[in-house]
């Protein structure tokens, strides 16, 4: 079978195929194989490609659909895991191109390849990032940039964007993203991608020595797919209970039925900005066209004025903080193992890093405390929304994806409309769900001078059904599958 006829397949029909026995999981991955061979060079989305065990898989997961095994729902489908916190044993980990560890070879899982591969699927490789997951953009010293399937002189977004690279080309349908600040609907918004990130403790993260460490901001696991109905596949197959995590919610739902729901009657408050961001005028138009599709479907959107006593630089800053207590963990767990990074590989490090390491060691109790009140106000803001409606409505992103780099340190703008934002985090719309843990997807909205835009749609604590219904519903309404022909067309 050639590749491309298998490339823009879903999870969901390829998964129903092999169950049917219309399709070998051993000849879908020859496929998928020789499609990141023909292409990855084009867009550097894989940077590991572990292709001897994914056939050795194929030939087991062969065997048990001709035996008559029991089949699990991703059973045979290809897919993906990210190169920063995010481990399979045997393979490598550089946690985001970090050049001591070029040659490190972890011994342990991270839940999304545990779950994914219990449940049938596998694994084909490792997706680029940008070291230690800390900016919007995928950079980094050791492997270089990942280019967007959409325009290849652009950024696919940051910090999975190894693995929206890879999904939106067409090299698997499904792929793992993490967020702490954005990090898988950032390169959902930038590569025209379904992004999603659940309510916090619906998808457990195990995290050691420091079981307590996903809640400075809360990070996630979750995937990145071409429809809404797969990410919803996925998040069954990711969610439930697990006693490693302290906070893991002891909870089973099929989040596939959401995807069938009416939002008919429900009200979704469309704020463009989020009160405090400069929004790039091509990107704010194509999402406020976008979200008059909840109306088309029998929703009520309203124009809302979002509250926060901050700005948005204040607000970024807050962020680059709080996820720096998670990298110092690191940094301390790894010296304590034997490896001083800031004292050995100091060099391995941008120094929009090194300013935030350094600061973050330099944190007092009272510093931290006064962090948690700012954090305190945002989910208050937020809650504030949810006393009136069902869903908050958003740009993902205040800007359209970048130029590529040629230094390793790819970046986004320093300015939006003439105002000065961060240049690694203060464009992106996403953070403040990680403050406060609500469900939120990233949605491909449409194009603006070709390139993709993403809108954002945040969910109640714990509502991931409904954040799941209104993007199907918006998927119906509104859909983007025509848009990967750009992709798949290009030279």
């Amino acid at each position: 079978m050639a590749a491309h006829e298998l490339a823009y397949s879903t999870v969901t029909d390829l998964a129903a195929r092999i169950r049917r026995r219309e399709l070998s999981p051993v000849e879908v991955i020859d496929a998928t194989i020789a499609r990141i061979e023909a292409r990855n060079p084009s867009i550097n989305a894989f940077i590991y490609e572990g292709f001897d065990d994914a056939r050795q898989a194929a030939k087991e997961a062969e065997q048990a659909v001709v035996s008559g095994g029991e089949l699990g729902p991703l059973h045979g489908v290809p897919t993906a895991i990210k190169d920063l916190f995010d481990f399979k044993p045997g393979w490598p980990a550089t946690f985001g191109g970090v050049r001591a560890f070029k040659d490190f070879i972890a011994d342990f899982w991270c839940v999304f390849a545990e779950r994914v591969e219990a449940a049938g699927a596998i694994i084909v490789g490792k997706t680029n990032s940008p070291v230690m997951g800390f900016r919007g953009t995928c950079d980094n010293p050791l492997y270089g940039p990942s280019r967007n399937p959409f325009d290849v002189d652009r950024n696919a977004g940051g910090s999975s964007g190894g693995s929206a690279a890879a999904v939106a080309d067409g090299l698997v349908p499904f792929a793992e993203g993490t967020d702490g600040g954005g990090s898988i609907r950032i390169p959902a918004a930038w590569c025209g991608l379904y992004g999603y990130k659940a309510s916090f403790g619906r998808v457990p993260l195990v995290v050691r020595p420091n079981a307590f460490g996903n809640t400075m901001p809360f990070i996630f696991e979750g995937p990145l797919t071409r429809n809404v109905e797969d990410a919803a596949l996925a998040l069954n197959a990711l969610a439930g209970y697990d006693a490693r995590d302290p906070f893991s919610l002891d909870e089973t739902h099929d989040f596939t039925g959401a995807v069938r729901r009416s939002v008919a009657g429900m009200k979704i408050a469309y704020s463009p900005d989020f009160g405090v961001y400069p929004v790039d005028r091509r990107v704010a138009g194509v999402v406020a066209d976008a979200v008059r599709a909840f109306d088309e479907a029998g929703a009520h959107v309203s124009e809302i004025a979002f509250e926060l006593p901050y700005d948005h630089n204040e607000l970024s800053d807050l962020w680059c903080r709080q996820i720096m207590l998670v990298n110092l963990s690191t940094f301390e767990n790894l010296k304590n193992l034997g490896t001083d990074l800031l004292a050995d590989h100091r060099d391995d490090f941008p120094q929009q890093y090194l300013r935030w390491i350094d600061a973050a060691y330099e944190m007092t109790p009272v510093d931290i405390n006064r962090d948690y009140v700012m954090r305190t106000e945002v989910y208050d803001a937020i809650e504030t929304v949810f006393e009136s409606y069902d869903l908050i409505v958003t740009p993902t992103l205040a800007v359209l994806p970048v130029e590529n780099a040629d230094d390793g340190n790819t970046t986004g703008p320093s300015e939006v409309e003439g105002q000065s934002v961060d240049e690694l985090i203060g464009w992106c719309m996403t953070y403040f769900t990680n403050f406060t843990g609500h469900p939120s997807a990233s949605i491909p909205a449409g194009l603006a001078d070709g390139l993709p835009v993403g809108m954002q749609l945040i969910g109640r604590r714990y509502a991931d059904a409904d954040v799941l219904a209104a993007s199907a519903a918006f998927e119906r309404m509104r859909p983007w599958q025509h848009t990967y022909e750009r992709c798949a067309n290009r030279m």
